[in-house]
């Protein structure tokens, strides 16, 4: 039977330039500008060949603990500076991410074992709360034919939990609302809403605040649907037609092979396979301005809302404490999309884990962003997750285009005026120009993960990044001296029932969400005993598996 090449092609081409420790051609390496190859080489895309556990600890390295969370596991480790695991949660559920509360209480998001609908990388469903000990105090599900929670979820200072949720439209309903009919699938599209939860009990919760992407629209392609307007006039509104370049649709063999491979979840379809159009994968909240932060990659923004409306105030565009409804307050990384600038005028790269810096912090009151896939100027190929993610035609998909990609933490100052309003000057786009501070390898390729990952500044000014694709973590200096460093390796290969994968992962087995720094003093581990555990977990060694067997080697 005949495999549709150009997936093929890229698994193979992900495997190739993932796991082989050989120096590339000189031609090669001359136009990405890479140094020479070394042993072990941290640029490996997976990182599959690399010694894990922990690789740098230096003087200057924060006292503390880091937690983090393999993705194909159904346990969160704490481990200290050593390397060394000194607690663990363990559940039945695939844990997306985590929030370690200051009464040593966990918060995760986990994949919930049956939603008929939803199938990106990311999916959840679940929120639950252990104690110290692992027991479950609070277990509360949102995943059904319509909604499903994903990504990401954020504790707020009164006890509520704010969650990513998509809402499920129809083909009929995408297509009044204005968007480009090449780019709805048969599955409908699924938007976002944000949804706060206020616990009650051991599973309830009420929904006390909720905003819609939907409600805030606007296309300019069709004049007789909804949300018809002029994009450079309406900055404020989400242009319902950013979609990436058009792909020749996934057979049914295709989409099956993605699932054995673990490159995409047991529910994708052939007819849903691009239904996820904005792909939100983080939250933040900020306490003194009443305003949430998301990242939304396929539009390669962030974006930011006013929390301090009415459910009411925020389907329209006044009130609340800013004024806007639920407008947009804020937006940074491509303003081409609300008409304000071109591509030479991007930002960000399919980003990841947007956080403001905490009060008290060099920094404060600055975003912070893990810039995923920054693109090199010879690349052939839109990104590394178009590798990946399509099936585009092999023959523009070349080494450049896969070696050729970096990433960079970036944190940036918003322009704001004298009463913290967003600056926005008429006919431009919202600042600032670039970073106020900046991370990458000096190399460049060395730090790179084309998705997941994230980072967060701490109390010392050095920051704790999360390298996520390839499992590494590492604490760096504001001159980027990587003063720690650790690679995770653990992989307890958690499956769905049905024996597929809770989220992609296809051959990054050690891949991360992200992981977070507590320094010692943190309320949470008073009184708890944190020496090293006796036992500790069993690490994953990864083992390279045969060629498949086709019907020209057996011959």
């Amino acid at each position: 039977m005949k495999i549709y090449k150009s997936l093929i092609f890229s698994f193979i081409l992900l495997f190739f330039f993932s796991c082989k420790e050989e120096k590339p051609t000189p031609e090669v390496a001359k136009k990405v500008e890479i140094r020479e190859w070394k042993p072990e080489d941290t640029r490996s895309l997976t990182g599959l060949t690399v010694k894990r556990g922990l690789k740098e600890k230096t003087e200057l390295a924060t006292p503390g603990y880091v937690m983090f969370q393999p993705t194909e596991s159904t346990i969160t480790h704490l481990i200290n500076l050593d390397g060394e695991v000194i607690h663990t949660w363990e559940g039945e559920l695939a844990v997306v991410n985590q929030y370690l509360k200051e009464n040593g209480n966990l918060v995760r998001l986990e994949v919930d074992t049956d939603f008929p609908t939803f199938a990106a990388g990311g999916q959840a469903g679940r929120i639950r709360e252990y104690d110290w000990d692992g027991n479950i105090l609070w277990d509360f599900e949102w995943a059904d034919e319509d909604e499903l929670i994903h990504h990401d979820i954020e504790l707020l200072p009164n006890g509520n939990i704010l969650a990513i949720s998509y809402e499920a439209k129809s083909q009929k309903d995408v297509l009044e609302a204005g968007r480009d009919p090449k780019h709805v699938t048969k599955a409908g599209l699924w938007p976002d809403k944000i949804i706060e939860i206020k616990p009650s009990g051991s599973t309830g919760g009420e929904i006390v605040w909720e905003w819609h992407m939907w409600d805030h629209l606007i296309q300019d392609i069709d004049s007789t649907k909804n949300n018809y307007g002029v994009l450079a006039e309406n900055p404020r509104k989400i242009n319902f037609n950013v979609h990436g370049d058009i792909y020749p649709p996934m057979t049914e063999e295709q989409v099956q092979q993605g699932i054995k491979m673990g490159m995409m979840t047991g529910n994708a379809t052939v007819d849903n396979q691009h239904s996820d159009f904005t792909h939100t994968n983080a939250i933040a909240y900020n306490a003194e301005l009443d305003q949430i932060a998301i990242s939304v990659p396929a539009y390669n923004e962030i974006m930011i809302i006013d929390h301090g409306t009415t459910i009411e105030e925020a389907r329209g565009s006044t009130g609340g404490r800013w004024g806007h409804g639920g407008d947009l307050l804020y937006r940074w990384g491509n303003p081409a999309n609300y008409g304000r600038g071109s591509k030479a005028d991007r930002k960000l790269f399919f980003e990841h884990d947007i956080k403001w810096i905490p009060k008290g912090y060099p920094g404060e009151g600055h975003l912070m962003v893990f810039n995923n896939d920054i693109e090199h100027p010879d690349n052939k190929v839109p990104s590394m997750w178009a590798v990946l993610m399509t099936s585009k035609s092999p023959e523009v998909v070349t080494p450049v285009g896969v070696l050729g990609n970096h990433s960079a933490v970036f944190e940036f100052i918003p322009p704001t005026n004298s009463d913290g309003d967003y600056i926005l000057a008429e006919n431009e786009a919202f600042g600032p120009e670039g970073p106020h501070w900046s991370y990458t390898a000096p190399d460049k390729y060395s730090f790179y993960s084309a998705f997941v990952s994230g980072a967060h500044r701490m109390k010392n000014g050095n920051t704790l990044i999360t390298s996520g694709a390839r499992g590494r973590i590492m604490e760096v200096t504001p001159n980027g001296q990587i003063v720690w460093e650790y690679w995770n390796p653990y992989n307890e290969n958690y499956r769905m029932p049905d024996g597929t994968v809770a989220s992609p992962i296809g051959p990054f087995k050690y891949m991360l969400f992200r992981a977070t720094h507590f320094t010692e003093d943190f309320p949470a581990f008073a009184g708890k005993d944190l020496t090293p555990l006796a036992e500790q977990p069993e690490p994953f060694v990864f083992e390279m598996p045969p060629p498949p067997v086709t019907q020209d080697s057996v011959h």
